[in-house]
């Protein structure tokens, strides 16, 4: 069974559900990026990992991370072309995981190479800090900023009632740009991941939600009930 939403399904930034949803986007997207880049570049999952440490009354409790994003590197010197990666709840809301997405950030700009951010989480604080004034309301954003202009964004957009953008992510910078179906690879994620049968939509999700969302929300799950 698909998701109730069109686009990104907010109950999938529940702490049980997200690390195996972050690694099947992840997972779903370098598959349908690879058949575009044998000829030129070679693609691989690699990971950051961290540990977030919270004290509780008397002991520490530390969970680690290990979260996946995508590097793209030319095949021929093996200079890294694009990282994609997928902002997670813990990047957004805690120090240690905003401060090791941070890392990975700066060092791929350091290395000269585009960026392609994914931020379908509705919780925390933003990770890129841009102005908003004469965009449209969204909920959800693919941010790119290409090596050749580091400074200046491209993004695209969506919101919970709407499906997630395609969007053109840049390679070396005399070679043209793939376009990504965003919502084709969350659609595989999600299925792969049987998150129809893991996830109890008759609970609030895990992230506070505006009223306009909550009304939407509401009626996607009555919709669900009468489904069963």
């Amino acid at each position: 069974m698909p998701s109730p939403f069109p686009g990104m399904d907010p109950f999938l930034e529940e702490d049980k559900h997200w690390p195996e949803f972050h690694n099947q986007l992840v997972h779903c997207l370098y598959q349908i990026l690879l058949p575009g880049l044998m000829d030129r570049y070679r693609a691989r999952v690699a990971q950051r990992h961290y540990v977030n440490e919270q004290v509780l009354f008397t002991s520490v409790v530390r969970e680690e991370h290990h979260e996946p994003y995508i590097e793209i590197r030319q095949r021929t010197d093996g200079k890294l072309v694009t990282v994609v990666d997928v902002v997670s709840p813990a990047n957004k809301t805690t120090a240690g995981g905003r401060q090791a997405y941070m890392d990975r950030r700066r060092e791929a700009r350091n290395q000269s190479s585009s960026l392609v951010e994914l931020d379908l989480v509705l919780q925390g604080q933003p990770m890129l800090d841009y102005s908003r004034e004469g965009l449209p309301d969204w909920d959800f954003a693919v941010t790119v900023s290409r090596s050749t202009q580091p400074d200046r964004y491209e993004i695209y957009t969506a919101t919970v009632d709407k499906r997630l953008p395609r969007f053109r992510m840049p390679l070396a910078a005399d070679d043209r740009d793939t376009v990504v179906d965003l919502q084709a690879a969350m659609t595989r994620a999600y299925d792969q991941g049987n998150f129809a049968q893991l996830i109890d939509y008759a609970k609030d999700p895990a992230t506070a939600i505006s009223d306009n969302h909550r009304n939407y929300l509401d009626c996607k799950l009555r919709e669900l009930k009468l489904r069963k």
